[in-house]
């Protein structure tokens, strides 16, 4: 197992003030270039997810769909922000075709050298589907060059997993990610977003990355992509109860506090703060 860095959050933080607007996504290149990678990188896939995947199957659904044709195929599962491939490799081992996507090369190899380790947590899990596929991509998520070089559509991923990329994308890009979301989204029901949101229990005036991100901060985005979200002086969301979602939103379908996540997800007392939702398209 690659071991978890020890590089201090805060320096991250100053490095990256340096890299404005869309040079944002640069700084976080250069930090995997310095041999960095993510302070707040555990090594190992969220148990959350696995949890998710097995206890609610029935609204995420499982490795193996149906087309309308009635011919089985294997569903596409995308993790934005993978950082050292984990959970594209956990997503795999239940029998999705998983692609994992960076904007670095280092951290892409870095995914493939994980990948070459084949520890134990990423065992098949039925013997009758058998592992998806794993493709690592450099790219950017906000444009469709790394799809194109996959050769998956817009609104192809029946899966997306989204954790420590939210939260490490400057608050200003939280418009735009949201949209994205809806824009590679499959239809509903087959599509769904997981979110693992994290952290919810930090200072919603601290710096950043991570930075806060509330469970309204997730509703207010997805059900509003592509939209400006007010915040107050104090880093809270203001809602607006009168406030329709948007048509192009998403829903949230199911939201609930996981039994088991990193010791990072957790307050006082190992408390769990974290929440998991997962969203869909809006018919």
């Amino acid at each position: 197992m690659t071991a978890p860095t020890n590089i201090d959050p805060k320096d991250v933080q100053a490095h990256l003030a340096q890299f404005k607007g869309d040079k944002y996504r640069d700084g976080w290149a250069s930090l995997w270039d310095k041999g960095n990678g993510l302070p707040w990188d555990k090594g190992f896939p969220n148990p959350a997810l696995e949890d998710a995947l097995v206890q609610r199957r029935a609204t995420i659904g499982g490795a193996i769909g149906q087309d309308a044709q009635g011919q089985s195929y294997r569903r596409k599962a995308l993790v934005p922000g993978c950082g050292r491939g984990v959970d594209v490799l956990l997503l795999a081992s239940f029998g999705f075709d998983a692609y994992g996507l960076e904007y670095s090369a280092t951290a892409v190899e870095a995914c493939k050298k994980e990948q070459a380790e084949n520890h134990s947590w990423y065992r098949v899990r039925d013997q009758s589907i058998g592992q998806g596929n794993v493709t690592f991509i450099q790219g950017d998520f906000f444009d469709d060059a790394w799809l194109q070089k996959i050769g998956v559509a817009l609104n192809g991923f029946d899966i997306i997993y989204d954790y420590t990329f939210f939260c490490a994308l400057d608050p200003s890009m939280r418009p735009k990610w949201a949209l994205r979301h809806t824009q590679l989204l499959s239809p509903s029901p087959a599509g769904n977003l997981i979110c693992l949101e994290f952290p919810r229990h930090k200072d919603p005036k601290a710096a950043g990355p991570p930075y806060p991100s509330s469970s309204e901060a997730y509703m207010e985005h997805l059900s509003h992509p592509g939209e400006d979200i007010p915040y107050n002086e104090q880093g809270l969301i203001k809602q607006d109860p009168l406030r329709a979602p948007s048509k192009a939103g998403l829903e949230r379908v199911a939201y609930w506090q996981p039994e088991r996540t990193h010791e990072t997800g957790q307050g006082e007392n190992g408390k769990i703060e974290d929440r998991v939702s997962i969203w869909r398209r809006r018919n």
